[in-house]
């Protein structure tokens, strides 16, 4: 018995030449492994990021990985055959460690849930960092630390897992090999097909609408939408000064984009023009979009990227 990602030999391919890159760039794995799962929900799931794009799934209920998005139009990616090998050995893996612990807490009643998630990440072509770490019921179960190194308990029942992924000494080796190794190596490979996907720089498209209530304060809403990276600042203002205002994270579209979106207050007296600011690496400069009192009939506006 030992961690799940080294059940079966690793799919590493051919030796990847060493190109400059920036970065930086990631590959995750996140597993969840349900004791019983309700309807619809597989028992078990794994998913593949590259950086915060999914690449791809697996669950027990299809028991194929398959690639999804941009990577299902890409050939010699990976073989996905062995892939979903790989993951089906992992899955068994993954769900006798969960039944382990329910045994350990003598708790076979109601649903549990283990998850567990490991990876690295790349920066100017050299590793910068990895993790790999467990959590039960939500609680944090066990994880490894490259320096030691070892399993660390961070659970009751995690010593008798620490005790069986550490029976031999070769395999905490090989779990300190993959994150340090071979993880990054599998990382560049993947980098050849998804690099200029993953540095695009998609601008974002600005909507705002008004939502009035008589004699009542206003609703400014400013929305951003179809833009990457995720990373983008958003804000009101009125009269050269920065509002109070709500905000809401960037969450993903679904086609790959991302949107975010900020709202402020108008009291009905208010004729100040106020402006949405954008700002996102897509942009070559930050973006101000002017809402005012003439404006209030039109309800949205929509803008290209450029900036006014």
């Amino acid at each position: 018995m030992f961690p799940i990602v080294l059940s079966l030999p690793l799919l590493l391919g051919h030796t990847v030449p060493q190109e400059p890159q920036a970065g930086p760039y990631s590959l995750v794995f996140l597993y969840t492994g349900l004791s019983r799962p309700s309807k619809g929900l597989p028992r078990f799931q794994a998913t593949a990021f590259l950086n915060d794009q999914a690449f791809f799934r697996y669950d027990s209920d299809g028991g194929r990985a398959e690639p999804v998005g941009l990577w299902a139009q890409i050939e010699g990616m990976e073989d996905w055959e062995k892939e979903s090998q790989l993951q089906r050995a992992r899955e068994e893996i993954f769900l006798e460690t969960l039944k382990d612990i329910m045994d350990y807490y003598k708790d076979s009643q109601g649903s549990h849930t283990f998850q567990g998630m490991f990876g690295c990440e790349l920066g100017s072509n050299r590793s910068s960092g990895a993790f790999w770490r467990y959590a039960y019921d939500g609680r944090d179960f066990i994880e490894f630390n490259t320096e030691i190194p070892a399993w660390v308990p961070l659970d009751p029942a995690a010593k008798d897992t620490k005790k069986k992924w550490e029976a031999e000494r070769v395999y905490v080796q090989r779990a300190k090999a993959y994150l340090e190794e071979e993880c990054p190596r599998l990382l560049r490979r993947h980098l050849n097909y998804s690099r200029s996907h993953l540095d695009r720089q998609a601008p974002p498209t600005v909507s705002i609408t008004s939502h009035v209530v008589p004699r009542r304060n206003s609703t400014l809403k400013c929305l951003a939408s179809d833009f990457y990276p995720q990373t983008i600042s958003l804000h009101w203002s009125r009269a050269g000064k920065v509002c109070k205002s709500r905000s809401g994270d960037a969450l993903p579209s679904g086609n790959g984009t991302y949107q975010s979106w900020v709202t402020v207050k108008v009291p009905p007296e208010d004729r100040a023009p106020y402006f949405c600011h954008i700002e996102h690496s897509g942009l070559s400069q930050p973006l101000a979009v002017q809402w005012n009192e003439r404006q209030k009939a039109k309800t949205k506006v929509t803008l290209g990227a450029q900036p006014q």
